[in-house]
């Protein structure tokens, strides 16, 4: 039996939503009327944080950065609500990140993010000791590629690194000989195979195929699907496909982030990839039946019981 809990790190971005909800996401050049501006805690990074911290059995550590403003302290706050470790978060005199989110009546979103001091983040001594001692390293790509590389870098060699690479981008070489786990939509499984010229004869937009092709690259690949479900792709095996759990969407903000902070949660634990998949996707399925990034994210007491209601149909 375990002494103490496993360790969890995540190396990312905190920003403040600022979300309009309205009845549809205008296209170019287009002004709709939309409700009341609401001021919410997310940033891909503080959202996988707070969904590790929130489905229980880790202990969860953000590397981030914030601003000195009034947004700050909105950060902070539901982080320690969410029970994530904030101690290893910078502040930086520059505005803090955010996120312009339009939220239409699908539950479907448009999102513009200012990076603020997320792109003033380092990692030093105190970081990479911290990083050291993870069980598992959790990135996504919000905050400066070098800063991730130099994170993956200072892990442990049996610390598994997961990588939700989103937004997608040219990723260096180094960068992907460190993902032990990489977590994208199709839409970024497909920007990174095209991006990186995977295929020698075009690029296919089967979610199966882009899952397969992705793990030339990396040794585990997971491809989330949204109400479609997800894929877990592993080197040398067969795709296994994942259904989603039945959900009505109210707000998919912060959906993807809640599935891999649940899922590196119960990767933290030494749970089976399939357990790990199916909790994930609880979680998520949970979240986009609420509002908001953070507050939506579901604790694993309420996980577990959508599990068994979803066994028991």
């Amino acid at each position: 039996m375990r002494e103490s809990k496993s360790k969890v790190v995540v190396v990312g971005s905190v920003n403040v939503d600022l979300v309009v909800h309205a009845n549809r996401i205008p296209g170019p050049g287009e002004t709709v009327l939309g409700g009341d501006l609401q001021y919410l805690p997310g940033g891909k990074g503080a959202n996988q944080a707070c969904a590790a911290a929130k489905a229980g059995g880790v202990e969860t550590t953000i590397v981030g950065a914030l601003g000195k403003d009034h947004l700050a302290q909105i950060s902070r706050e539901s982080l320690l609500r969410c029970g994530v470790n904030a101690a290893r978060l910078q502040s930086w005199d520059t505005p803090s990140g955010t996120a312009l989110i339009t939220v239409d009546d699908t539950g479907e979103n448009a999102i513009v993010v200012s990076p603020g001091a997320n792109s003033q983040l380092v990692v030093d001594a105190d970081d990479r000791a911290c990083i050291a001692e993870a069980d598992v390293l959790l990135g996504q790509l919000e905050i400066p590629l070098a800063v991730l590389l130099e994170a993956a870098c200072a892990r442990s060699t049996d610390a598994p690194f997961i990588l939700n690479a989103a937004p997608s981008c040219l990723l260096p070489d180094e960068l992907w000989e460190q993902i032990d786990i990489l977590i994208v939509n199709e839409h970024e499984a497909a920007d990174l195979v095209r991006i990186h010229s995977f295929f020698s004869n075009g690029t296919s937009l089967d979610p199966e195929l882009l899952a397969q092709q992705l793990c030339e690259k990396v040794p585990t690949a997971i491809v989330t699907l949204g109400s479609e479900g997800s894929i877990l792709a592993r080197r040398g095996c067969t795709p296994e496909r994942y259904s989603a759990f039945e959900a009505t969407a109210i707000d998919t903000v912060g959906a993807g982030d809640t599935f891999c902070g649940a899922l590196a949660a119960r990767i933290g634990e030494h749970a089976s990839f399939s357990d790990a998949m199916t909790f994930a996707g609880a979680a998520a399925a949970i979240a986009i039946e609420r509002h908001g990034a953070q507050q939506a994210i579901p604790t694993s007491a309420e996980v577990y019981a959508r599990m068994r209601e979803s066994d028991d149909r």
